[in-house]
């Protein structure tokens, strides 16, 4: 079992934004299992402080919740089938831009389809609530697809098609079902789906949002690290410049360094899963 655990925390580690963002998706699904599912009549019952309300008395007073309900899945094949595509997606995402823009683009795309599910059902009044990452998935393959439409996509049995053609089904089925079934999770998707649109547009003409994201992450990493920093007074002493002593320019590496290099050089070329027990939590305990 620590071997499972040790092996996530690599991969936690080594992994790009893609994988977290997996990673917390399952963590959340996990967490609802044994929280808020309800055994004896198999559903999940989802607390109003986890998922987004439609009611405006309830979402104004836990306005968290437009972000909260992006990472709760209601059943495995719901999380399964948004995983997929999330890794899919994200991966077609990440060849053109970079693991900030895509989790501002999830967040942002996350909270911009939770206020269209939430105005949609008011004008409907309807009243529901919605958990899932889709709606912030369809922002990401939208974006992609937008920046490159004819990106060539191999799939089985079918064969090369364009990537567009792939995101023009998906949106055709969301419109068709948007009066049939879960009206507010399609009203989601299709929101989603154009935020991504015009964020791209956006980015385009050189108007990044996801720095948005960027700024109010650094900003309460700042804060907690100045909570966490200790006062210290400053002294003044006198002292002599050092005299500079001829540095080599011939660099070396200890034998430490030279292993984790040859670890790593390991990886690229074949995989974290070729790594021996040894390895692993070697490289394990060099990351601490």
């Amino acid at each position: 079992m620590s071997n499972i655990i040790d092996d996530l925390k690599m991969q936690y580690k080594l992994g790009g934004m893609a994988q977290r963002l997996i990673l917390w998706n399952v963590a959340c699904f996990l967490i609802s299992l044994v929280f808020f599912y309800q055994f004896s009549i198999g559903v999940f019952d989802f607390p109003n402080w986890v998922a987004l309300s439609s009611e405006p008395s309830v979402f104004i007073t836990k306005p968290w919740t437009l972000l909260t309900y992006a990472f709760f899945h209601d059943g495995f094949g719901h999380i399964f089938f948004n995983m997929i595509v999330l890794n899919f997606s994200s991966a077609l995402f990440l060849t053109f831009f970079s693991e900030k823009q895509l989790l501002g683009l999830y967040v942002l795309s996350s909270i911009f389809a939770g206020i269209a599910f939430v105005s949609g059902y008011y004008f409907l009044n309807f009243s529901a609530s919605i958990v899932g990452a889709s709606a912030a998935i369809m922002a990401i393959l939208v974006a992609t697809t937008t920046y490159q439409p004819l990106m060539n996509i191999r799939l089985l049995i079918i064969g090369n098609v364009k990537l567009w053609h792939i995101t023009l089904v998906i949106l055709v089925i969301d419109l068709m079902q948007i009066r049939v079934e879960n009206t507010g999770g399609h009203i989601a998707h299709l929101a989603g789906a154009f935020f991504g649109f015009v964020f791209i547009k956006l980015l385009e003409n050189g108007t990044d949002l996801s720095k948005i994201v960027s700024i109010v992450i650094q900003s309460v990493v700042n804060l907690f690290a100045k909570s966490s920093s200790t006062p210290f007074k400053k002294v003044h002493k006198n002292y002599k410049k050092p005299v500079e002593k001829p540095v080599s320019k011939i660099i070396t590496k200890d034998k430490s360094q030279q292993q984790i290099d040859e670890i790593l050089d390991k990886i690229s070329q074949s995989g974290y899963d070729c790594l021996t027990k040894e390895e692993k939590e070697f490289l394990f305990k060099a990351g601490k």
